[in-house]
């Protein structure tokens, strides 16, 4: 699906527009309020405004029937006033956002509490879980939303390889970078136990993978960083026999997919951002030590704690064994 500028001439259906304008993450966070307003509205147009380059996946949210590239909350909406029949917010309560969407003049908007633009909603909640916080939002409108709806669908293509152990070495911010020689260790003992493992991140993380395949022992062709574009980076995990992550992009593809997963947490916390508790995925991390800064350089306390001891622990915990599976040695934390 491309992303367009403007919403497209009229189908003739009724339009329903989603304001969510973030990052991979944050999308899939989304996922289980559009599978609700997809059941909800099953005769409406509906058209996604959110970051242009999530193409590739929003793709795969069969919900979605137009996307509409929206870089941020600096610029209009790309529609019309007065076109939108029903408008959502799902991506804050702000001025920024709640601006945008009465901008549009739509017939019904779905948001939180809005006395600006006079419109009722449910209070903002704080300490609440992203998934939850969307479909408590969706309930409080009177539509049922389950917050454990975390499936998107598979691509089309092949996948570039099926059966490894990904490991995701990538972040955004130094914050969530769990040290390479941790991930080394990882890796060997994985390789050991008779998996084949990979190393995914993005184009910024090419140098951080190239010196944990070094230390790994690990050849050229098991480092896919910079590699992969976004549809391809999902049918990786939607093949994977483990993924191995921090908190990132990578984990919420594992838990859209099903895929048994250790995300070890950083600076921002589970009870906000993990995966689903009954899914097969575990949560690593110390709150007694975080120090919460998603933007610092430095990795935060609480993603430190986690050593390569506990990971591995974890992966025997979700039964993740190769077909010649050996005791391996541990590094210490």
């Amino acid at each position: 699906m491309t992303a367009v500028d403007s919403l497209p001439p009229s189908d003739g259906r009724p339009e329903l527009l989603v304001l969510r304008a973030i990052k991979l993450g944050d999308l899939l966070v989304a996922v289980p309020a559009l599978h609700a307003l997809r059941r909800a509205f099953p005769d409406h147009r509906i058209t996604l405004a959110t970051t242009a380059w999530l193409a590739p996946v929003v793709e795969l949210l069969p919900e979605v029937d137009v996307h509409l590239a929206q870089h941020g909350l600096d610029h209009p909406i790309g529609a019309d006033r007065g076109v939108v029949d029903v408008a959502v917010n799902l991506h804050g309560a702000g001025p920024e956002s709640s601006d945008l969407i009465a901008a549009l003049g739509a017939r019904r908007v779905i948001g939180h509490a809005d006395p600006v633009h006079g419109l009722d909603g449910p209070v903002w909640p704080d300490d609440v879980h992203e998934r939850e916080r969307w479909t408590r939002l969706l309930d409080w409108h009177g539509i049922p939303a389950d917050p454990d709806e975390v499936a998107i669908a598979r691509p089309a293509a092949d996948p570039a390889l099926a059966g490894a152990a990904v490991v995701h070495i990538g972040a955004f911010h130094g914050a969530r970078h769990w040290p390479t020689d941790r991930f080394a260790e990882v890796v060997r003992v994985l390789r050991a136990r008779g998996l084949d493992v990979v190393l995914t991140g993005g184009a910024d993380d090419v140098e951080r993978a190239a010196a944990v395949a070094r230390a790994a022992g690990l050849g050229e062709e098991a480092v896919l960083a910079g590699v992969l574009g976004l549809q391809e980076f999902a049918g990786v995990i939607a093949a994977a026999r483990l993924v191995v992550t921090v908190d990132t992009g990578a984990a919420h593809l594992a838990s859209a997919y099903g895929i048994p997963s250790v995300v070890v947490f950083g600076p921002a916390p589970p009870e906000a951002w993990g995966p689903p508790a009954s899914g097969p995925h575990v949560v690593l991390t110390d709150a007694s030590v975080r120090l919460g800064d998603v933007f610092a350089e430095d990795p935060d306390p609480a993603l430190l704690a986690v050593g390569v001891a506990d990971v591995l622990a974890a992966v025997d915990g979700l039964g993740v064994h190769g077909p010649d599976a050996v005791t391996g040695g541990v590094a210490s934390r």
